[in-house]
């Protein structure tokens, strides 16, 4: 090929790269086109879910049809009142909320114990009547506790719920959150805490929520941690690092990676995304993401 147009097709080829990158994927096809990548019927080896929060902008109906027609399983962190509208779509909700006071004060702190537990105790057969199974807790701030008195205080707070969460087969799931940029002085800030945590419990109803973002955060070494505590786990939050935007090339883990080794693990529960999408086509970045977590 002359120089010439050598020249002149690399500069048509850069030109056109940087036009599909800043549009997105699916903003480069033609208005209601998907491209075939994002066409492709999901494996389901993992089953995913989508974090109602990211997507509070839409209403619930929406939401819950666009995620029916991607394959989506469920939507997270819903609570009661919205639950009938999930089954309506033929949607779970793997990761139930409501029983909390906030991130803050949580098990933790015994101040808060009396008040948890009778929420919990109320919102437990709530969750079980619906046929749904996980509900989410956390540990609050660490409010000048150290490690060890946190522990103490978060079975103290916890174990009267064992017994009736095992009534109902509810499991109580913590998550971990970052404590250096998002969530300043939550105490489960660090897997080797949370599992601590479920070893002195020593009960099946109580496992962890493992957020990809949270962790990579505050400890990295994720596939590592994920396959060496895999048994403590219940469910997964996804999201790009930095910044808890879309699972794209601008961020730093490699999803596919972490989600073979999540499914190497024999996992059969959720994976959650929890981005914040930064696309102007929010379930277009959506759709991306559940194919790329599709392994």
């Amino acid at each position: 090929m002359p120089t010439y147009n050598r020249r002149a097709a690399l500069k048509t080829l850069l030109t056109s790269t940087a036009t599909v990158g800043a549009l997105g994927v699916a903003s480069a096809c033609a208005p209601g086109e998907k491209p075939a990548e994002l066409n492709k019927p999901l494996k389901n080896n993992l089953k995913q879910s989508v974090c109602r929060w990211c997507f509070q902008d839409m209403p619930l109906e929406q939401l819950c049809m666009a995620a029916k027609e991607m394959g989506l399983k469920g939507i997270d962190l819903v609570g009661p009142a919205d639950w009938p509208t999930l089954k309506k779509h033929g949607l779970d909700s793997p990761m139930c909320n409501g029983a909390e006071i906030n991130l803050t004060d949580g098990f933790n702190d015994p101040q808060f114990h009396a008040r948890l537990q009778k929420q919990y105790a109320d919102m437990i057969p709530l969750v079980a009547k619906a046929g749904y199974t996980n509900l989410i807790c956390f540990s609050g701030s660490r409010r000048g506790m150290s490690d060890e008195v946190g522990l103490a205080n978060s079975v103290k707070g916890l174990q009267p719920l064992m017994k009736l969460a095992a009534q109902h087969k509810v499991v109580l799931v913590m998550e971990l959150l970052n404590s250096k940029i998002d969530h300043h002085d939550y105490q489960a800030d660090r897997t080797s805490w949370g599992v601590a945590l479920a070893k002195k419990l020593g009960s099946e109803q109580f496992k962890l929520l493992y957020d990809i973002y949270h962790m990579q955060i505050d400890e990295g070494d994720v596939i590592r941690t994920i396959t060496d505590n895999h048994q403590y786990i219940a469910h997964y939050h996804t999201a790009g690092v930095p910044g808890r935007h879309e699972l794209d090339d601008s961020q730093e883990l490699n999803y596919p990676a972490i989600m073979r080794a999540i499914k190497a693990t024999g996992f059969q529960g959720f994976v959650a995304q929890e981005f914040m999408p930064r696309q102007a086509d929010k379930l277009a970045s959506l759709r991306q993401a559940v194919q790329l977590c599709d392994v």
